[in-house]
């Protein structure tokens, strides 16, 4: 039980007493007669004391108060911690090291670099623990997200570009340790986000030199175990004997097609299109036990929606095939094929030309655009709308006038087949390529989202309709000729 005069320091304290506080702190840090030792209610009352501008609050905290009380409330003392490393405590220092590498890791600059600077005095004072912490640090700030490995040519680790390089001779005795300390079995390892990334960059660097062996297989073992997506993809390649692509790769030991499903499909299910490529690759072989033509192709479709160029391209492929059993299989296979051809892909934007033929310009939706006027627009606004659509998509007469415009627009494409109601006319399509195409085909569906179709009435009726108002504009044009010769 507190004492009379602990009883008055606590009474203090939660009164708000900066200095109270400060001592209420102390004596939780200490405990004794009256009350326990709990460094979580000291921390509280520190804090409150630093809050309150008493530099001794801090440099308590940054000495006495370990990561495993400080890692539950890291946004609120990572000042505190930052401030007492930098007043040389070693004890703060590495507290600071093993917040700011707490997931999610600590990406500010000015934070890291002072984390950086007072690990690498406790390193120099003889503290091992701050040479570990130091290295970790580098690399994980060198790395704040998880992004495509990007290696360069021998002994240094590159990261995503605006990032410094690592040298793979400071980082390889690091993911050494690790392997060392790790269990026997790799599932059993519980390493953080940037070990598992350390030891995939490593698995990299080393692979693109002596080739994998059984240090590389090990190394991504463990970021695979841990999360990385680049290391299960590494691995499930590995374990496939494939390459990205999906080409068979000398060796001479078997391929282990289901563990390299399992580990493909959670590099896969994390965002790596090139998980799903080559799952798509291992479905169709005859030699996997659990081949399915079907389940390649969702794997394809999926590589496709994530940005692959060459799933892209095959997905496109396949639906021009089978364009004869589904109508809308040439407007899927245009949507791939202009995606595939965004990415640089010749045979792409090659097999789209001839899917969607660029429309010719014709002259006579353009020769009449700029009669449309405003009178016209409010009178007849669905025929102003078709005659600008005509001269935006190269549409004939027929195609302009009996186009049902909200069927037409899928997006990337406009649909002209007017062949219900126009026996000459045949199904095309036709690319919304700008973005000009784009905002005037969405003005114009609207338009004709409000009005019923019925109003415009059948293909005659629309068809005088146009005649009418072009007699109108040849004879006021005539008019005003005649007015013009005359002045």
């Amino acid at each position: 039980m507190a004492n009379r005069e602990e009883l008055a320091v606590i009474r203090g304290a939660r009164s708000g007493d900066p200095g109270c506080q400060l001592k209420l702190g102390k004596l939780y840090l200490a405990g004794g007669a009256g009350l326990p030792c709990s460094p979580p209610t000291a921390l509280h009352w520190l804090s409150r004391a630093a809050a309150a501008g008493i530099d001794e609050a801090w440099m308590l905290i940054g000495r006495h108060i370990p990561w495993q009380y400080a890692s539950h409330h890291r946004a609120t003392l990572l000042d505190w911690y930052a401030r007492a490393s930098d007043a040389g405590i070693v004890q703060a220092a590495l507290t600071l090291g093993q917040l700011v590498l707490q997931e999610p890791a600590v990406t500010h600059p000015g934070l890291c670099q002072r984390a950086r600077r007072a690990l690498d005095a406790a390193a120099r004072a003889g503290s091992s623990e701050a040479g570990v912490l130091l290295a970790k640090l580098r690399l994980a700030v060198a790395d704040p997200a998880p992004g495509p490995v990007v290696l360069p040519g021998r002994g240094a680790i590159k990261p995503p570009p605006g990032e410094p390089s690592i040298p793979l001779a400071a980082a390889l005795p690091l993911a050494r340790a690790l392997l060392a300390q790790a269990p026997a079995d790799g599932a059993a390892w519980t390493g953080s986000a940037a070990e598992a990334r350390l030891l995939s960059r490593c698995a990299e660097a080393l692979a693109r030199e002596d080739g994998p062996g059984d240090e590389v297989q090990r190394m991504r073992e463990l970021a695979a175990t841990a999360g990385d997506r680049h290391a299960q993809l590494a691995l499930g390649l590995q374990l496939a004997r494939i390459d990205a692509e999906g080409m068979r790769l000398p060796s001479g030991c078997p391929a282990s097609f289901k563990r390299a499903v399992r580990w493909l499909t959670l590099a896969g299910e994390q965002g790596l299109a090139e998980a799903w490529f080559a799952l798509s690759r291992i479905y169709v072989k005859p030699e996997f036990s659990q081949r399915c033509v079907g389940e390649a192709q969702t794997c394809l479709e999926r590589a496709a929606v994530l940005g692959h160029g060459a799933a892209q391209l095959e997905c496109g492929l396949q639906a021009w095939r089978m364009r004869r059993s589904n109508d809308c299989n040439d407007v899927k296979a245009a949507y791939w094929l202009q995606k595939a051809a965004a990415q640089h892909c010749a045979q792409a934007a090659e097999v789209l030309m001839r899917i969607a033929p660029a429309p010719e310009k014709t002259g006579w939706a353009l020769a009449l655009l700029p009669l449309v006027t405003r009178e016209l627009a409010s009178s007849q606004p669905l025929l102003a709308a078709r005659i600008e659509l005509a001269a935006l998509f190269g549409l004939t007469r027929a195609e302009a006038l009996l186009l049902d415009v909200k069927a037409a627009d899928h997006g990337h494409c406009l649909v002209v087949d007017i062949r219900a109601s126009y026996g000459r006319g045949r199904r095309r399509l036709v690319l919304v390529e700008t973005a000009r195409q784009r905002q005037a085909l969405d003005r114009i569906t609207r338009q004709f989202e409000q009005v019923d179709a019925g109003l415009e009435g059948n293909y005659r009726q629309r068809l005088y309709r146009f005649k009418t108002w072009l007699q109108l504009v040849e004879a006021g044009s005539e008019g005003g000729d005649r007015a013009r010769l005359a002045a």
